[in-house]
């Protein structure tokens, strides 16, 4: 295991370290008194676990392919931007634009997040990302999403309060949505369907919960005692008449 104090590190030198050591064999990295540091993380496409003691600046995961990286603190914005595949899990809040063009992985947050999460992220075959967020989310959730799955729950909110705000799914043509409780026709987009998850969906999302309980400590059996809603595209085209002759 190696240990970095980031205090007062600039975000070049302090990436620079962190390759050094990916790149000497090091599979496990601490960073200690991190501050908004940009990239932390970006591009790297080895087995090795990052653990991030402080508030990560922006892009943090980007172009990630197989890392796994644990911020106890919050994120900022464009959180794993272009994942390819690992696992971030953060123990706070995230920002704006997390997700964007999301391709693989695993993105676990313990709070809340900003606006146009999951945007324009996609599927191949097997590999699908999963975005699983506790809290709430802004508007514009799932922005022209076109696969993989996005997971809000919203486990602090009140009766009375919406997890999720305006413009659900806009423009969205693959994956799927589920949303812990109430989803109002007038907050998704025009492409989206919003029905009650079947049991069979519920058991799926049980398997994906069961892990973010996990690395949470919260009970499974209470996450999944509420009615869960799920949005998904009524077209894969849903603007292809905008462009036929």
């Amino acid at each position: 295991m190696a240990k970095i104090d980031a205090q007062g590190v600039y975000y070049r030198e302090l990436n620079e370290q962190v390759k050094e050591l990916v790149a000497a064999g090091e599979k496990e990295i601490i960073l200690d008194n991190v501050n908004g540091q940009r990239y932390i993380g970006d591009g790297l496409a080895k087995e090795v676990k990052i653990e991030i003691n402080g508030t990560p600046g922006n892009d943090l995961a980007a172009f990630t392919d197989g890392v796994e990286l644990v911020v106890n603190g919050n994120g900022q914005d464009g959180i794993a931007n272009t994942m390819n595949a690992g696992k971030l899990v953060i123990h706070g809040n995230a920002g704006d634009i997390l997700g964007y063009s999301m391709r693989g992985g695993k993105v676990y947050i313990k709070g809340d997040v900003g606006y146009r999460v999951g945007i324009h992220m996609k599927g191949y075959q097997q590999q699908q990302p999963t975005i699983i967020v506790g809290g709430t989310a802004g508007d514009f959730f799932g922005e022209y999403m076109a696969g993989g799955r996005l997971i809000l729950l919203g486990l602090k909110s009140g009766p009375a309060e919406a997890v999720i705000g305006n413009h659900v799914g806009v423009g969205m043509h693959g994956g799927e949505i589920y949303i812990r409780g109430t989803v109002e026709d007038y907050q998704v987009g025009l492409e989206v369907q919003v029905s009650e998850a079947t049991a069979g969906e519920l058991e799926e999302l049980r398997e994906y919960l069961a892990d973010y309980c996990q690395e949470f400590d919260l009970d499974l059996e209470e996450v999944m005692a509420a009615k869960f809603s799920k949005l998904a595209p009524v077209s894969s085209r849903p603007y292809g008449n905008m462009y036929a002759y």
